[in-house]
């Protein structure tokens, strides 16, 4: 080719056959996921929360008293890296750490009264957003989708 003759484009593909990926429950699942997910991400971030700093605040409004490592365990986070999420939402003033009632060496995380209002505002919106977000399925459909899902990783 000469510097003076121009270069031709490659074909383009007119459809791509993503048929290799459609048969793979994990990218069906990512790609289901990363839909819903970014739409909640971009709600919450008005609140000044993430999806994990969300998901730590319900489950300790939902379940007073629960331990940093009951956390780390149903979160599936690692204990050093859910210390430093806990310090920030404390410092937000949505959760407080009293003693536990009955193991002495911990600590039970408690929603803040203004933890529950935004644990209970937010609960609800998420929820009316992921009935949104999957309008086209019936509701039979999204329960079986839920426990179709929980299948997959509650074994």
């Amino acid at each position: 080719m000469t510097a003076s003759s121009p270069r031709t484009p490659p074909q383009a593909l007119q459809q791509i056959d993503t048929s290799s990926l459609e048969s793979l429950v994990g990218y069906n699942a990512r790609r289901a996921s990363m839909f819903v997910v970014d739409i909640i991400r971009e709600h919450i971030a008005s609140y000044d929360l993430r999806i994990v700093d969300l998901s730590i605040l319900l489950l300790v409004a939902h379940n007073p008293g629960i331990t940093s490592r009951q956390l780390s365990s149903v979160l599936d986070i690692l204990p050093p890296n859910l210390v430093g999420m806990l310090n920030m939402i404390e410092k937000r003033g949505l959760i407080e750490r009293k003693p536990h009632p009955v193991d002495g060496r911990a600590m039970g995380l408690h929603a803040t009264d203004s933890g529950s209002e935004l644990a209970a505002q937010t609960e609800s919106e998420v929820g009316q957003l992921e009935i949104e977000a999957t309008s086209h399925l019936t509701a039979t459909e999204r329960k079986t989708l839920i426990r179709l899902l929980q299948k997959i990783y509650r074994r």
